[in-house]
């Protein structure tokens, strides 16, 4: 008989079998639940073999969230090119993904996110190049569509990818504080600070050139 929770891996596949069983146990438990104690019971492994990949438990958290912003880059990867002609398009389409993985995964994102690595731990360097990284990747993505609308002032992509993102994250810590909870309201309050966002950039773009309207 199996034993329930026990790790399954294969030689040198430990630290990724590790990881899926600690975002598991963060996703059921929360994240104070997490030590490398419940994580080596949880897994059916000993102790030493857990220090082999991770000095301590900051260590293990900051591994679990740098996971998180590694699927969040994938989001961004699994962006259609095309769509970038169409801002709006892309970025009701981004923003609707970005909701749906905050509310799959609530207790991993306040880890990504949270005080608990980035003020009251020590945020690990890989951590902060992927953290940053995937940070980066969407304000490019977001200056590439601005660029196209014929926005040219390298500043004013970069804010306004600054607090598209920033609004993005305040709208999924309504929904994770439990401010919002109805997924429809969470919906319709996104798709409008996207309609704000391109209705902004519109009206900037025709102030600095009247002819661009009719």
């Amino acid at each position: 008989m199996s034993v329930p929770g026990r790790v399954r891996y294969h030689h040198g596949d430990l630290r990724s079998a590790l990881l899926r069983e600690a975002a598991a146990l963060i996703r059921e438990s929360g994240i104070d639940a997490l030590s490398l104690r419940s994580l080596s019971d949880r897994a059916g492994v000993s102790r030493s073999a857990l220090y082999h990949h991770f000095r301590d438990k900051n260590d293990l958290l900051c591994a679990v969230a740098e996971q998180g912003f590694e699927e969040l880059a994938e989001l961004l990867d699994r962006s259609e090119e095309s769509a970038l002609a169409d801002l709006e398009i892309w970025l009701r389409g981004f923003v609707r993904a970005y909701i749906r993985f905050a509310a799959d995964n609530v207790e991993r994102y306040e880890l990504m996110f949270g005080r608990a690595i980035w003020k009251g731990g020590r945020p690990s360097e890989s951590l902060k190049a992927v953290a940053y990284s995937a940070f980066r990747q969407y304000c490019e993505r977001i200056s590439s569509a601005l660029a196209l609308l014929g926005e040219r002032d390298a500043d004013v992509q970069r804010r306004l990818g600054q607090v598209s993102w920033a609004t993005l994250h305040g709208l999924c810590r309504f929904m994770i504080d439990g401010i919002y909870v109805h997924p429809e309201d969470l919906d319709e309050i996104s798709q409008r600070s996207v309609t704000l966002l391109i209705d902004g950039l519109s009206t900037r773009q025709a102030h600095e050139d009247p002819g661009a309207v009719s």
